[in-house]
């Protein structure tokens, strides 16, 4: 279903937004962990639950136990779930009780998630410490060589701070807005934060079995990848900045 030239159209890919489930496409939440037996969770396929752990000097890969340390991993499969209900998810748990992190334990997870042979690895964080960048590109390289797309948030204090990853131009990185539609999404230009969708007063599944709403970017950024999920369910073969150009191109002009 490509275009006389090959390339999918922007006409093709609202179909495919429009139509797509996320069936074939699997998903690292690299979050605080996801509590798989809340309700919301029930009909989730879950194709891994895995810790990023310190072990003395060094990391291991630990059960991940059904275990949420925040509530905040839960709360983005639920949405990722919303959008893309066929979608494979996999919880990398990379954050801890209050969402802090160290360089070395994301950078694991997501190697653990490019081995696992993820498509889309979703990014609830950012670090803004300028001597870590080559660590986190050097990962975001490899998802690029491996065909595997990157969502991230922006800061939610400030969305113009580079963060990283979300600064690198191959990343799809999202800011927040309050939206009725929970499928429409914007592009605004000029900056590394490209992308617009609803994570204003959110309702998610919440840690205990209950829900709460929200707001944040990295609800806006689960959302984003649900979209992709969909897109890619439809359009397996398209590459990070190729689906990131289709985005772009159908996406509507932030003005906000």
């Amino acid at each position: 279903m490509n275009g006389s030239n090959g390339w999918i159209t922007p006409e093709q890919a609202r179909a495919f937004l429009s139509r797509g489930t996320g069936h074939g496409v699997r998903i690292a939440v690299l979050d605080s962990g996801i509590e798989r037996d809340h309700p919301r969770m029930k009909n989730v396929r879950i194709a891994d639950d895995l810790a990023i752990v310190e072990d003395g000097l060094s990391l291991r890969v630990a059960p991940g136990e059904g275990r949420d340390l925040f509530g905040h991993g839960t709360a983005v499969a639920d949405i990722v779930h919303q959008l893309a209900p066929d979608a494979e998810i996999g919880s990398i748990r990379v954050l801890g009780q209050q969402l802090d992190s160290r360089t070395e334990i994301i950078r694991e997870g997501a190697r653990q998630a490019l081995d696992r042979g993820y498509h889309i690895l979703n990014c609830a964080f950012g670090c803004g410490v300028s001597e870590h960048v080559l660590q986190y590109k050097s990962w975001i390289d490899a998802a690029y060589l491996q065909n595997a797309h990157v969502v991230a948030a922006c800061n939610n204090i400030d969305w113009t701070k580079p963060e990283w990853p979300g600064n690198f131009a191959s990343v799809i990185t999202v800011n927040m807005a309050m939206l009725a539609d929970p499928h429409a999404f914007f592009y605004k230009s000029g900056h590394l934060v490209e992308f617009v969708t609803h994570g204003v007063d959110v309702e998610v599944a919440s840690c205990g079995g209950g829900t709460a709403t929200v707001t944040g970017s990295s609800y806006a950024a689960a959302r984003m990848s649900g979209l992709l999920a969909r897109l890619l369910s439809e359009a397996p073969q398209l590459k990070p900045l190729e689906a990131k150009a289709l985005l772009c191109r159908i996406a509507a002009p932030w003005h906000g």
